[in-house]
């Protein structure tokens, strides 16, 4: 149950991350605070936005996905099932394969790096590998 617990408190802090960089490219909120400007080139650039929606909006959807299903498989009906834990690990390997993607954008397309992007990539990969160490731990055989 730990494991759930934490990837909900990592969802949690990816979702403000990625709701400021959301309002900040909707034009709700100023400039970044960034420091070294590096924010404002990526947020500015065509890679900010896939599909027609900024990049910050999948990290909005994706870590609010993660937020709810992690708190719901923490009440006692869902704590001894596997099927929460294979899908927050789904979820969270594919938004780190999309953050792989996005930063090697700013690192040798874009050549700037955002650091509020960077502390969702780090707060993705830790989300990753607490889901997948929380899967190895919980038995196989319980039910979905």
């Amino acid at each position: 149950m730990r494991h759930r617990q934490a990837i909900a408190l990592l969802a949690l802090i990816g979702l403000f991350i990625s709701l400021y960089l959301t309002f900040h490219r909707l034009g709700i909120i100023g400039s970044l605070q960034c420091g070294t400007g590096g924010c404002e080139t990526v947020q500015t650039s065509s890679y900010a936005v896939f599909l027609g929606i900024p990049v910050a909006f999948y990290g909005v959807a994706g870590y609010l996905a993660m937020l709810v299903l992690s708190l719901v498989s923490v009440q006692p009906a869902w704590v001894s099932r596997r099927g929460p834990m294979v899908l927050l690990a789904a979820m969270s390997g594919l938004g780190l394969l999309f953050t792989l993607y996005l930063t090697y954008l700013e690192l040798f397309v874009i050549h700037a790096i955002c650091r509020w992007c960077v502390a969702s990539a780090v707060v993705i990969a830790l989300i990753t590998g607490v889901a997948l160490h929380g899967l190895r731990r919980q038995p196989s055989l319980s039910s979905y």
